[in-house]
């Protein structure tokens, strides 16, 4: 599913679309997303303006006087702006209308994503609260102590341990792998075995895949496009991630692959130990 790079990707394509533009009311074809399509959107939100396109974790919050909204894009969802008598194609599920003729829309094959209601305090919502923090909002020393203190008593790898959203958000299955090759860390190693010096080591791994895949658009593997409707383009960069047998880019070695949380891990038995 798309993750945190390509969630701000989109972020920051829809800002600049958004914000000052004033909600005139929503077309709902299709309420049955993950979580059924907030109310508030056609009995609340009109005529309110959107003044923030935030980001937390890998949900977008739209901010309006008359509260919140927070949008998930699920596995195949993305969020385009366009004039609002575009015809819709058959997964096009919710438009809101804005007050330029433009509309917000959202399409989701799979129908994983969601638009709820968030009131006037998204960090209170139940989706948004036990989450850990941004792993850019702190510089790599804070993050390092943060993820070392974290996993003193965790005996999951440490792959599995990064993936978890309550001890840091945004490092998904792509970026897991990455910044432990980054970090020279083996992916299966115990988490609680990892030194501080090694966790300070993997918090600029993350930070640098973050922002390299956020320079570059995200990561495109399956259905990801960004609010232009292009791709992004970060996956002719990694590293190790589905790269089984493929030398490793620094020391040759064929890359591995091994299931750690019932999830694809891939490593370099040379580079990581």
């Amino acid at each position: 599913m798309p993750e945190l790079p390509e969630v701000e990707t989109t972020r920051r394509g829809l800002e600049p679309l958004l914000v000052g533009r004033r909600i005139t009311g929503a077309v709902v074809r299709n309420a049955a997303l993950r979580w059924p399509v907030a109310p508030e959107l056609t009995s609340l939100l009109p005529g309110a303006d959107i003044t923030a396109v935030g980001r937390r974790a890998k949900y977008l919050t739209l901010a309006t006087a008359h509260g919140y909204l927070l949008l998930h894009l699920g596995m195949s969802g993305s969020l385009r702006v366009l004039p609002a008598n575009t015809p819709p194609l058959k997964h096009d599920h919710v438009d809101i209308l804005l007050d330029d003729g433009q509309c917000l829309r959202l399409r989701d094959p799979r129908r994983f994503g969601s638009i709820l209601y968030a009131g006037q305090d998204p960090e209170a919502h139940a989706l948004l609260k036990a989450l850990g923090p941004e792993p850019l909002d702190l510089d790599r020393a804070e993050l390092g102590g943060h993820l070392h203190t974290a996993a003193r008593t965790r005996r999951v790898a440490i792959k599995v341990f990064l993936m978890d959203a309550s001890i840091v958000v945004g490092v998904g299955n792509i970026y897991a792998s990455e910044a432990l090759f980054r970090a020279g860390i083996r992916p299966g190693k115990p988490a609680a075995s990892v030194t501080r010096p090694a966790y300070v080591r993997l918090a600029a791994g993350i930070q640098a895949v973050l922002a390299q895949a956020i320079g570059a658009g995200g990561t495109t593997l399956r259905d990801f496009s960004n609010s232009d409707g292009l791709p992004g383009y970060f996956a002719q960069e990694l590293a190790v991630y589905g790269r089984t047998g493929a030398p490793c880019r620094a020391c040759t070695t064929p890359i591995r692959e091994q299931r750690l949380g019932q999830r694809s891990s891939f490593w370099c038995p040379v580079c990581q130990s």
